[in-house]
């Protein structure tokens, strides 16, 4: 996969110097001249990256509020375009104005590193694997692991789970070496006894095992540039 952007600014000295950049870290960019514009592109598609030509009006102000309200799990990264010297409300970072290939280069290498960091940390990836867990200290119940990512994993049952419930099992994961111990507490539940948890507990050595798996999981499209 390639991370997506979406660039909003009506200044060709902007796009024209970000485009080549985005390029060289196989970011896959699109370019809107306006906020409003924008809005309709966030609705209609999947945006990793979101960077905004700022002024100080209110259209931009809106995108951002958008934005905010639109990412409820923080996946994307929020970059303002701005000649002022100062923070903007709902961003990750101010990249300044004039913008050069030099200062453009360092902040979106430093942007492409924080997009890795949470793109492995948001993905989940399918695993059907059946355990027998331990919920609470005396109660055996069998269950699905059916995805699985760096903080947490999803889960079936033919009992109920309730939220707040403390789980822990072995399981192997495909190719590994060996079977790890996690232990997990219940964050949500849906129809049909499916839940997603969180990690509470993973030994040293077994999170090394889950760490190495998840990467060879993670196949991001490789940048042009060393980072």
């Amino acid at each position: 996969m390639a991370f997506e952007c979406l660039l909003v600014s009506r200044d060709p000295q902007v796009v024209c110097t970000l485009n080549p950049l985005l390029d060289s870290l196989a970011i896959s960019t699109k370019v809107c001249l306006s906020p409003s514009k924008a809005l309709n592109e966030l609705k209609a598609g999947s945006t990793d990256l979101f960077l905004i030509d700022w002024e100080e009006d209110r259209s931009a102000s809106e995108l951002l509020h958008e934005v905010r309200e639109s990412d409820s799990v923080g996946k994307k990264t929020v970059v303002a375009i701005s000649s002022l010297d100062q923070a903007i409300p709902g961003t990750h970072l101010v990249l300044k104005k004039p913008v050069t290939a030099e200062s453009g280069a360092k902040s979106l290498k430093f942007v492409y590193s924080r997009m890795l960091q949470d793109h492995r940390r948001h993905a989940r990836y399918a695993l059907m694997a059946p355990v027998i867990a331990n919920v609470g200290r005396d109660r055996l119940l069998p269950i699905n692991i059916t995805n699985i990512g760096d903080g947490g994993m999803g889960l079936s049952s033919r009992e109920q789970l309730a939220v707040g419930d403390v789980l822990s099992f072995r399981f192997l994961l495909p190719n590994a070496r060996r079977a790890i111990y996690v232990e997990a507490r219940i964050l949500w539940t849906r129809e049909y006894n499916v839940c997603g948890c969180e990690f509470l507990r993973i030994p040293p050595i077994d999170l090394d095992i889950l760490h190495d798996w998840l990467k060879s999981k993670c196949q991001v499209k490789k940048p042009l540039v060393s980072l």
